[in-house]
This record gives C-alpha cells, structure tokens and sequence, in this order.
C-alpha cells in the first residue's frame, strides 16, 4: 500500500512538474495546462482524480520554475503588473476591487494577464463606466468563486498591452470573499494590500 501511495505522488508530481512549464512558459491556464500534462506522461489512459495533482502543488512548481529558469526577469515583470493592476484598480475603486490569480500569488510570467474580482450591484455599471472610458471591451462568463450554478460576467480587454479581466460580482459576495487558502494564503487582495506588495519589492 505503500508502495502505490508513493507511485501516486511521483506521479503527481511529474504531472506537476510538466504543467508548471506550460504555464510559466506559454501562459497556460492551470486546468488546460494539468489535462495536457497528464496526457503527455501517460498518453490517452483515462487519468483518475487521484491521480492529478491540485493548484496549491501546481502553483509551487511554477514558482520553482520561474526562480530556476526566469530568475532574472520574472521579479521585475511581476513588478510590473502588480503597478498596472493597482493603477486599474484605482480607475475602478467605485466597484470595490481585489487582485486574484498569478499576480497576486507571484507567479506571473511572461504571459500572465490580471485577473480582478468587482463587487457591486449591477454588472452593466461596470459596462458603462468603461464604455465611458472607450475602453473596448469583451463580455463572457465564469464560474462563481464560491461554486454557484449560475455563472457570473467576466468583462476582458486590453490596457497598456496587457491582458485585463474583471470578473463581476454582486455586493452580497463580498461577505464569503475574504477568506484564505489552506495555506493560510490570501485568495484576493485589495488596493491597499497590492500597494503593500508593491513596496515590499521595491524596499528589497
């Protein structure tokens, strides 16, 4: 039994290992990047759930990744987007908001585009505001944070030649939002903790 649980990591680990190169390399996203992995290292064989290794694992290898390969360009880039994404967040502070995904976590690349969560009360606010703005924009829809059914809207465009994406929830959302991760990581970030970050770096 041993044994097997030892060959479930090794596994996990090496399908890890493969997607944190697709994404710190090519900008894939985690679940694209975790599919294409298992299947590269064990071709078409249908891959059970216990096989897969979660974000938390993927999300430390990519780290290894950047720090191994990127050492020398990827603290600056980061750099960077975390000042776009603040100087966006203060265009939108009427919608209250909070930093998420690569950036925020410090594993962005490269080809990492910021992703924003806005909380208010409706999602054609955010559309005028930006329409106003004549910013060019693309609507679709996401997944709730919190596991709903019904998904919610994701407004995307581009800002300065980078990637920005505003997933847009209702007021009420900001309750269940301020929560950590099993690792005790912080899942969204406001302007102030972003300002946070983004002094840190510059004070190294």
């Amino acid at each position: 039994m041993a044994a097997y649980s030892s060959d479930i990591e090794q596994l996990r680990a090496e399908i890890a290992a493969v997607a944190a190169r697709m994404i710190a390399e090519d900008g894939a996203d985690y679940g694209m990047a975790k599919r294409k992995a298992a299947k590269q290292i064990l071709g078409n064989a249908k891959v059970r759930g216990e096989f897969m290794p979660d974000n938390a694992q993927i999300e430390e290898e990519v780290r290894l990744y950047n720090e191994l390969f990127f050492g020398d360009t990827q603290p600056a880039r980061l750099l960077d987007l975390r000042k776009l994404a603040l100087h966006v967040m203060k265009e939108l502070a009427q919608f209250s908001p909070y930093l998420t995904g690569a950036v925020l976590n410090g594993t962005a690349g490269e080809h990492s585009d910021i992703y924003l969560q806005l909380f208010t009360e409706s999602a054609k606010d955010v559309e005028i505001f930006l329409l106003n703005k004549h910013v060019d924009f693309d609507v679709t829809e996401t997944s709730h944070f919190n596991g709903r059914r019904e998904p919610i809207e994701r407004i995307s465009f581009m800002w300065k030649n980078e990637g920005i994406h505003l997933a847009v929830y209702a007021t009420d959302d900001l309750r269940g939002a301020m929560k950590t991760t099993a690792e005790g990581k912080l899942e969204r970030a406001n302007m102030e903790s972003v300002r946070a970050l983004i002094i840190q770096a510059e004070t190294k």
